[in-house]
């Protein structure tokens, strides 16, 4: 009878004679297992011990972080992140003082979650507590700190191998914004029968004023008979990127945020530059992504495309253009998580999934990245929509784990964190301590508690049990940080693994060949053969579970337990 492994979750594999396993109890004993349909077959195994302190050790000398735009990124509301003053309010010192649980820079521990990005949603000066209006560009809202908390942030961050980017909201600013209060009141006081005209206010070329009402998104200018497009609101007016001095205006932005320590930008809404017009959104992201290399070339720049022909805006050369296809509660992760359709939404179709993603970039860019997420601050968080299922929930993660490009995981997200319906309630309170209240935040003013359901425990409680979502997620990163051709490979599908319970494919990277498998059954062991003389590989060597069972091999047999991920090399 197979000895149960000692690791629960994850394990870096050794190479015995007949099975390669992980992490196992020491000695001999035998293994059965078999293919469906086929007879099973009995061989001697070794397996070797390999516990505790050992394996974090082992883990960590054997990381391989890439310096580059594939990255595992974590996306952070500051405001309900972690307070460090008391005033409820989370801040950018708070993002500081919980660097080290993202990253502490050390390679040889196994406490942080191992990711090296970090998007800081809006942190300009704001009338809303969301902060995607913003009335002053080139500053931080004194509720988050002072540009000397970014400088020291950026600092921290660069200690740690973390790039930091911020969101840039160029679609719209705030109606509050100096831009359009000078405009407004220009246009309040232009004579009856007179035209407006830049030369006498050049913030009315700013944004899109019009004389006639058009109904739709169109507000009206104040006591004026102009009014104004705002596709998102009536309080974010939307901006002119077809006037020179605006370009000229977020040209001055982005070099006051590279200069501070920024590493780059979220683009906010970059689908809505022109609404319905792909090829001026386009435009303005080549003009854009052209300055901002031309004063940091390392820039990274991901735009926010929530459209169905997003790829097409790699045109422009940004580094990565989210697609939402994966994330949601319809989303690849997500439907094959579910595990109540496998016939459709299996192992074949989360490779090719991949394949076909990946197709789709290099059609636009031989150098962009897939940019992809479970969740974010638009969505209902997972834990609602996989039910508070751990099972799903763990797995969700594992799949974009294994997934090409920059990952992005939701503050929270790593957790089980709740929260459904208004934005507020999806951005609610990081729970830190259940005992300890430092650092709490309070949450957004209008957040319905109601709405914000947390049925798994706090960060604190969650590190100290292996079995958690929370180390579930961090063994998630870890792999991508050991293996980089998980990120960075050519993906092709292993043909000789017919079962379509299995996701089996190849990643090649610099001439490193990888075979990842991953069993999307919830409730069946799934076997696959991988003959080691085709793909060249010698034994597993990373395993993901989100239960005790655990994959193991005899020869070219991999067999795997319900939603189990393994890497061959």
């Amino acid at each position: 009878m197979r000895k149960k492994l000692l690791a629960k979750t994850f394990a870096f594999a050794l190479c015995t004679s007949f099975i390669f396993t992980a992490c196992g109890k020491s000695g001999d004993n035998k293994t059965t297992t078999g293919t469906a349909g086929a007879e099973t077959t009995t061989e001697e195994t070794t397996t070797v011990k390999l516990e505790g302190e050992e394996v974090a050790a082992n883990l960590a000398s054997t990381q391989n972080v890439i310096d580059d735009n594939s990255r595992s990124f974590y996306e952070i509301f500051v405001g309900s992140f972690y307070d460090s003053n008391g005033d409820g309010m989370g801040d950018l010192q708070g993002v500081i003082d919980k660097l080290d649980y993202i990253n502490d820079g050390n390679p040889e521990t196994d406490t942080d979650l191992g990711c090296n990005g970090i998007w800081l949603m809006p942190i300009s000066p704001s009338p809303s507590y969301h902060k995607y209006d913003v009335t002053d560009y080139c500053a931080v809202d004194k509720a988050y700190g002072t540009t000397e908390d970014f400088k020291k942030l950026a600092e921290e961050c660069d200690k740690r191998g973390i790039k930091i980017i911020v969101d840039l909201v160029m679609n719209h600013s705030s109606i509050g914004h100096p831009w359009f209060q000078e405009a407004r009141k220009y246009l309040e006081q232009l004579p009856e029968g007179q035209e407006p005209n830049a030369a006498d206010c050049k913030y009315v070329n700013y944004y899109t004023f019009v004389k006639d009402n058009p109904g739709g998104n169109y507000y009206k200018v104040g006591t004026s008979d102009y009014y104004y497009e705002g596709v998102f609101s009536q309080s974010m007016p939307d901006l002119n990127l077809d006037n020179p001095d605006v370009r000229a205006e977020f040209e001055t932005i982005v070099k006051y945020w590279l200069d501070l320590g920024a590493d780059g930008f979220r683009l906010d809404a970059a689908k809505e530059y022109f609404s319905g017009n792909t090829a001026k959104n386009v435009e303005v992201l080549k003009w854009f992504n052209a300055y901002v290399k031309s004063v940091n070339p390392q820039a990274y720049i991901v735009g926010e495309t929530w459209t169905a022909d997003y790829a097409s805006y790699y045109e422009s050369g940004i580094d990565g253009a989210f697609d939402f296809s994966y994330g949601n509660h319809d989303g690849v992760y997500t439907m094959i998580a579910q595990g109540t359709n496998t016939a459709t939404y299996n192992g074949d179709y989360f490779t090719n999934s991949l394949i076909k993603s990946m197709e789709s970039v290099r059609e636009y860019s031989d150098t962009g990245a897939m940019a992809l997420f479970l969740s974010n601050h638009d969505l209902n968080r997972p834990a609602h929509y996989l039910g508070f299922n751990e099972d799903k929930i763990k797995f969700a993660h594992g799949l974009m784990g294994i997934s090409n490009g920059s990952t992005y995981i939701y503050y929270g997200d790593e957790i089980g964190l709740g929260g459904v319906e208004a934005d507020e309630n999806k951005r609610s309170p990081m729970i830190w301590s259940s005992a300890d209240t430092t650092g709490q935040c309070d949450g957004p003013a209008n957040m319905d508690k109601n709405m914000v359901i947390n049925r798994f425990p706090s960060v604190e409680e969650q590190l100290a049990d292996k079995n958690s979502i929370l180390n579930y997620v961090k063994q998630s990163v870890k792999l991508r940080n050991i293996f980089p051709e998980l990120a960075r490979g050519e993906v092709a599908s292993v043909n000789e693994v017919t079962d379509e319970k299995i996701s089996a494919m190849t990643k090649t990277y610099e001439g490193s060949k990888i075979v990842v498998l991953a069993n999307t059954s919830p409730t069946e062991t799934a076997y696959a053969e991988v003959p080691r003389s085709v793909y060249g590989y010698t034994c597993i060597q990373g395993i993901l579970t989100t239960g005790e069972e655990q994959p193991y091999q005899v020869g070219d047999t991999i067999v795997l337990p319900p939603h189990a991920i393994v890497i061959l090399k």
